[in-house]
């Protein structure tokens, strides 16, 4: 949870070089091919041919295209990182990383901004991402999506306590929904082309127990698991949410031993389990809406039948997202210690996901290590898909990562994303604040649901 970044900031313009800035339509193809002084690399993917070269006599590294199988999608925009490596005495080197964005080409977003061959897999060769939902006076699209496959509708939370959130110690953030059925019905209709559209949102109607809902995920036996923050003396909490109306809540834990949290922010189901495990940080009292911490920043795991709740993770400066490869040996655990709240932002804090090793018999998260630090903002919620490439939403928009730490690539919004979810196979639905996005990609969803 955060407040809103700025929609428009800096932008930092390196000298282009190379294929910084191919197109589609400037190239209806594309093989790198960097040429050594003795050899010629070429590295094959499914869907082109890329091959890199360099020349240790060479200043600068050459690019060429040729050879090409598969074309780029119309709104990617590949970035060669050999063309910013370097930017000289005078270079425009960015002084924030809050409000300059990384966008060498200066395109309009949204795009796909393309740093590795790798992303293209994910994107496929006609992926498209547009908005699908606006109000650019209300952060109504903040965090906790949740994908329902039944009616397959996405729900979500408003931005509580941070700017055009519309809530604070005094009034509740809300709930909402959007049909995903009413999306492609108003894509149909405006043809071809990624105009945006805007179709309905619908306002959730949930009990008093439920304020300041931060974090979801599921669905965990037909129902939506909600976290929250809590609002002034009302506690946080973890509570069950049936879908449908009336929206039966079952709340299963709202203390520790006794204490109130801080104020809650993600949760996830651990795949092959029913056990849940979820963040808890001071947000609440740094936006204004709740007391003094009476706790450490940590992450708790909980079993929903005997309701055992132990930390399996502490020692961050701010944890907030949370995920967990398909396979649920590995944890990733987001710290925003960049963002302070009221106590504004530093540069020189976290603004990186741990990966961490989950115990086999205790589930305590071990083997604690850098897995990546965002160049924008902070990486605030996390999400996987099938082939545990890790997307989290950043101060540009969306960042993505292969298994090793790697950025492939950006769905850049040129604005905040606190969070997304996976709407089922090739369908990535971006939570943007004052807008939701919609993209059509290749890559396939990690299950989230149980069982």
């Amino acid at each position: 949870m955060r407040p809103n970044r700025p929609r428009q900031g800096g932008v930092h313009k390196p000298k282009k070089s190379g294929v910084a800035g191919l197109t589609r339509r400037s190239r209806q193809s594309h093989t790198w091919t960097m040429v050594a002084s003795s050899s010629v690399v070429a590295i094959t993917i499914s869907l082109a041919a890329w091959a890199y070269a360099t020349s240790s006599s060479q200043s600068a590294p050459q690019t060429e295209i040729a050879n090409a199988t598969t074309s780029l999608p119309p709104q990617a925009v590949v970035v060669d990182p050999r063309s910013f490596a370097v930017l000289g005495i005078n270079g425009p080197f960015r002084q924030s990383s809050f409000t300059e964005f990384f966008n060498p080409t200066n395109t309009t977003p949204p795009f796909f901004q393309v740093f590795h061959p790798d992303f293209l897999q994910i994107l496929g060769p006609t992926g498209t991402i547009r908005a699908v939902a606006a109000n650019p006076t209300f952060a109504f699209a903040h965090e906790a999506p949740i994908w329902v496959p039944d009616t397959d509708e996405v729900f979500f939370a408003s931005n509580d306590g941070g700017a055009l959130g519309m809530s604070d110690i005094d009034h509740n953030n809300q709930v909402s929904k959007i049909s995903l059925k009413e999306v492609a019905a108003a894509i149909k209709t405006a043809g071809h082309g990624t105009a945006p559209v805007n179709v309905s949102v619908t306002k959730l109607d949930l009990p008093e127990a439920i304020q300041m809902t931060n974090g979801g995920t599921g669905p965990f036996f037909g129902n939506l698991i909600l976290v929250n923050s809590g609002r002034g003396s009302l506690p946080p909490s973890v509570a069950l949410v049936n879908p449908n109306p009336p929206h039966n809540t079952t709340v299963l834990l709202d203390n520790f031993f006794g204490r109130q949290f801080n104020s809650l922010n993600d949760v996830k189901i651990r795949p092959g389990t029913n056990r849940l495990f979820f963040t808890d940080v001071t947000y609440g009292f740094l936006n204004h809406f709740r007391p003094l911490p009476l706790l450490p920043n940590q992450v708790y795991r909980l079993d929903p039948d005997t309701k055992v709740l132990r930390v399996v993770a502490d020692g961050f400066d701010k944890c907030n997202g949370i995920a967990f490869s398909h396979d649920g040996k590995t944890a990733f655990v987001s710290d925003t210690g960049a963002n302070a709240g009221f106590l504004g932002n530093n540069q020189t804090e976290p603004a990186t996901i741990y990966a961490f090793d989950v115990d086999p018999k205790t589930e305590a998260f071990t083997n604690r290590r850098v897995f990546a630090y965002v160049d924008t903002g902070i990486a605030d919620g996390l999400q996987l898909d099938a082939n545990d490439n890790l997307y989290a939403g950043c101060g540009d928009g969306v960042q993505v990562w292969n298994a090793e730490g790697t950025l492939l690539g950006k769905f850049f919004l040129g604005t905040t994303s606190a969070n997304l979810v996976f709407a089922g196979d090739k369908r990535l639905v971006i939570m943007a604040e004052t807008a939701i996005y919609f993209a059509e990609i290749a890559a396939k969803a990690n299950k989230l649901s149980f069982p």
